[in-house]
């Protein structure tokens, strides 16, 4: 079992005759052993020590380690502007939501991406996500990157700070409160390394406007002003990628007046901000979809009717317009018969998340007595949420989510967890065949080029060092 050091002393002698540290500097000494065991050891301490030194010190290190070993945080910005030029096509990038056994996950997913030459590929964690899997960005970033790195993985590793989510309640009784608590969180964002973040501002869309133009305002200014804020403190050299969103997902279908009034109105607003700033580079629209699906009372998940045409006309727009294109959110629990259809109509991205929690959950070699600990546990924390006429199965399967945070350690220590995590990477390789990304490294590596981008070494680290 992986180690969580209890200070960053005891941190650097568990890494003693594989990596060193020199001033601000990370040497690593046996990049083998660093890959097979250091970044477990480095993972459980960031996520699970209580000692902050030690915390500071394991997230540093692997920070430094993604620099030195190259499997960089990178922004997918210009994979996606030459997308928008027509100079790639037919291939829709999947950004998957990883909620549970992160450090696991990432690194299944980029074992089976470097086995399948795949790097169009996106981790993500929705500010929601955040609150109820205890993941805040700097936690996951470094789980994501640990993973990678035991993965073996060189190349890009694109983080995502997915729905980036504006409360329509809270705006509406104090719309700076509710505003600064998003730039607060594209910070966040920024600091910890993500170099991809969706502002989700289509909750503002007030659909009862007599114009599209009036309907969008609210959305388009809020996204405006956010993307201007993310290019005044984005790392120099790096054009972070921005998506918008038109269509709140599990609402009406998008259509092509709201793409254009959104579009434009966001242009005007971008340039009042500063002239010729980049503007986002992808659009999310409503299809039909839910996140999450909809639970039926034995516990299965409704079929939907998603809507293609939507994804293929509005991505053509946003194309015209100088976008990637369209994104398809809540897609993950979908019939495993569509996903070849949205490269089909050139989707630029699909969010992913639900259908991998499920698949852990539901897996016969996940614990029966842990799942019951789950369930009493949704029952005494989140009876409030249980709807009128829910079954079990239904209210069970809505909340589960909640207690991935609670219940976090066990899901990260799990002794089946290798049996749980082959079912995953065939369900990955599938849809990295069904979204033709397969095959996808050399057409990635010659768009996107991270540069370094080192940090100096906390204070805890440097004096533990220098104590040696």
């Amino acid at each position: 079992m992986p180690t969580v050091a209890g200070s960053a002393a005891e941190l650097l002698r568990l890494l003693d005759g594989i990596a060193r540290v020199d001033g601000d500097t990370l040497v690593v000494e046996d990049e083998a052993a660093f890959r097979a065991r250091a970044t477990r050891d480095l993972a459980w301490t960031s996520t699970f020590s209580e000692d902050q030194s030690a915390v500071e010190a394991a997230r540093w290190i692997v920070w430094e380690a993604s620099q030195v070993l190259d499997a960089k945080s990178a922004s997918i910005h210009d994979l996606y502007t030459a997308r928008a030029a027509g100079e790639i096509r037919g291939f829709t990038v999947p950004a998957i939501n990883i909620r549970a056994q992160t450090f696991d996950m990432a690194r299944i997913v980029f074992e089976t991406a470097a086995r399948d030459e795949v790097a169009a590929v996106i981790l993500e964690l929705a500010r929601s996500e955040q609150t109820y899997t205890y993941q805040r960005p700097a936690e996951y970033a470094t789980s994501v990157l640990a993973g990678a790195l035991a993965a073996g993985w060189r190349g890009p590793v694109f983080l995502q700070g997915d729905h980036y989510q504006f409360s329509a309640a809270k705006y509406a009784r104090d719309p700076e409160a509710m505003t600064a608590e998003i730039r607060k969180a594209c910070l966040d964002a920024i600091a910890a390394g993500y170099r991809n973040i969706d502002i989700d501002s289509s909750t503002l869309v007030d659909l009862s406007k007599s114009t599209l133009d009036a309907q969008q305002r609210e959305n388009y200014r809020s996204a405006a002003e956010l993307t201007a804020l993310i290019r005044k403190h984005q790392p120099e050299n790096v054009t972070i990628s921005v998506g918008g969103e038109i269509g709140e997902v599990g609402k009406q279908n998008s259509s092509p007046g709201e793409l254009t009034a959104y579009l434009e109105g966001y242009r005007r607003e971008l340039d009042a901000h500063g002239a010729g700033l980049t503007g986002i580079s992808k659009v999310s629209v409503q299809t039909g979809t839910t996140h999450g699906g909809v639970p039926l009372p034995d516990g299965g998940v409704a079929q939907v009717k998603l809507d293609f045409e939507v994804l293929r006309e509005l991505g053509e727009m946003a194309r015209r317009n100088g976008l990637a294109g369209a994104v398809q959110h809540g897609a993950s629990t979908l019939p495993d018969r569509l996903f070849h259809r949205f490269p089909m109509v050139e989707t630029a991205e699909i969010h992913l998340a639900t259908g991998f929690q499920n698949a852990l959950f539901d897996h016969p070699a996940f614990p029966a007595d842990l799942l019951r600990q789950i369930e009493a546990w949704c029952l005494a924390n989140a009876a409030d949420e249980r709807k009128r006429g829910q079954t079990d199965e239904q209210f069970f399967y809505t909340t589960r989510k909640k207690a991935i945070g609670p219940f976090k350690r066990q899901l990260w220590d799990l002794p089946a967890k290798d049996v749980i995590l082959a079912t995953q990477a065939e369900k990955i390789a599938f849809l990295f065949k069904e979204l033709r990304v397969d095959g996808s490294r050399a057409m990635v590596e010659r768009c996107v080029s991270p540069r370094p981008s080192h940090r100096p070494a906390p204070e805890s680290v440097k004096a533990a060092a220098a104590a040696r």
